[in-house]
């Protein structure tokens, strides 16, 4: 048990910007929910607390990581516009992913996602049905960030996120199926889906990349329920991705 210092407290509130987690390899979980669905998962360097809170919430895995600090010391390093009582410093893992398991099973590739909250809602679909990998082309948010931790509820400590070049891995799994969702694609409830390939999800505004679309090998559309004049231009990428995942599942 320690009490905070000003280093520490610089550099937590470092760790809101990419450039300073990618250069010290950590990042952060604040709030108790987000903490304890993230404790055990990843190596802990400091878990940042006010007293009343380790008195109420605290057990003995976090006695060697404890660092006591009032509530206006939390305010200085929260990401949030009213700090919690409890953040948590994790080393950033390095995952790597199994060419086995890739092969016979769904992954999910991300083309230039931007939103927090929509990575997030991607990975907690990921962790719900099984899917334990997805690869995020340059562009994609970080997943590090704590508006995507938060947006995770945890999936984060199950799922893996690869940063990579999308040519890359689709080039490493040359047999394998790639799906996408398009306004031209084949319904998808009446389509032929495998159990093992990847699903590319697309940028916010423009949808799956020129580039990327040239990989996909079946095209997907989800139909609206009523006449294209009286719907919503374009379904949320979260929810399409759920949508599309979910129909997946449901072949199984």
């Amino acid at each position: 048990m320690m009490d905070i210092n000003n280093g520490i407290i610089k550099t937590v509130a470092s760790l809101a910007m990419k450039k300073n987690r990618d250069e010290l390899g950590l990042f952060v979980a604040e709030g108790t929910k987000c903490v304890r669905d993230t404790w055990g998962h990843f190596s802990c360097k400091w878990l940042i607390a006010t007293r009343a809170w380790y008195d109420q919430m605290g057990n003995s895995s976090h006695y060697d990581k404890i660092v006591f600090a009032n509530k206006q010391q939390m305010g200085r390093m929260s990401q949030f516009s009213t700090a919690s009582d409890v953040i948590a410093v994790y080393e950033i893992p390095a995952h790597e992913f199994s060419t086995d398991e890739v092969s016979s099973t769904l992954s999910i590739v991300l083309d230039n996602i931007q939103d927090p909250g929509n990575l997030g809602t991607i990975i907690r679909l990921a962790d719900w049905f099984g899917i334990n990998n997805i690869f995020a082309g340059k562009g994609t948010v970080d997943v590090y960030n704590h508006k995507v931790v938060q947006a995770t509820m945890g999936a984060i400590s199950r799922v893996k996120v690869h940063y990579t070049d999308i040519d890359d891995v689709l080039d490493m799994f040359p047999d394998m199926p790639v799906y996408g969702t398009f306004l031209d694609g084949e319904n998808i409830y009446d389509a032929t889906l495998g159990s093992r390939g990847f699903i590319v999800m697309g940028n916010e505004g423009r949808g799956i990349s020129d580039k990327v679309a040239r990989r996909v090998t079946k095209r997907l559309h989800i139909p609206a329920g009523k006449p294209a004049a009286e719907h919503s231009e374009s379904l949320n990428v979260g929810i399409a991705a759920a949508i599309t995942i979910s129909e997946f599942a449901r072949r199984k």
